[in-house]
């Protein structure tokens, strides 16, 4: 198999968003493989990145979970820059950020939140917690 048949970066962002939207949904893989038509195996092996998705079947995911087909590569751009800078960084190969049931919880509760002043409150609070956290980390 050729290196341009295997999966890449955004083969694992496309592969998460199907795994979020399907847990928005509160579908199991077995029910979102059902819509497909497809195995349950089938769908875990798309959402870890393992197995590339095609077009067409991107497309069918899109119309059977109810969202635009660009949905699947929204963030793509920061998690690809992410995965080039720790490649730059570390030299010994890419370290994805670890999607928890906890952190896809989070954005879902997140994304329902309507009121785009809040959300930003809230965005803003995360991130002065987050840096917080790295100054001390930077101090000790």
């Amino acid at each position: 198999m050729s290196d341009s048949k295997l999966p890449s970066g955004i083969d694992r962002v496309v592969g998460q968003r199907i795994r979020w939207r399907r847990k928005e949904l509160n579908l199991t893989q077995e029910k979102l493989g059902d819509l497909l038509g497809l195995t349950f195996q089938q769908v875990q092996k798309y959402e870890k990145g393992i197995n590339r998705v095609s077009a067409g079947r991107l497309y069918e995911m899109s119309t059977a979970m109810g969202i635009p087909i660009t949905y699947f590569f929204d963030g793509a751009e920061a998690y690809l820059e992410h995965e080039a800078l720790q490649v730059a960084e570390d030299g010994d190969g890419v370290h994805a950020p670890v999607m928890t049931s906890e952190v896809l919880d989070l954005i879902a509760a997140f994304q329902k939140i309507e009121d785009v002043s809040l959300r930003k409150s809230l965005l803003a609070t995360v991130q002065a917690a987050a840096c917080a956290f790295d100054d001390k980390q930077a101090e000790d």
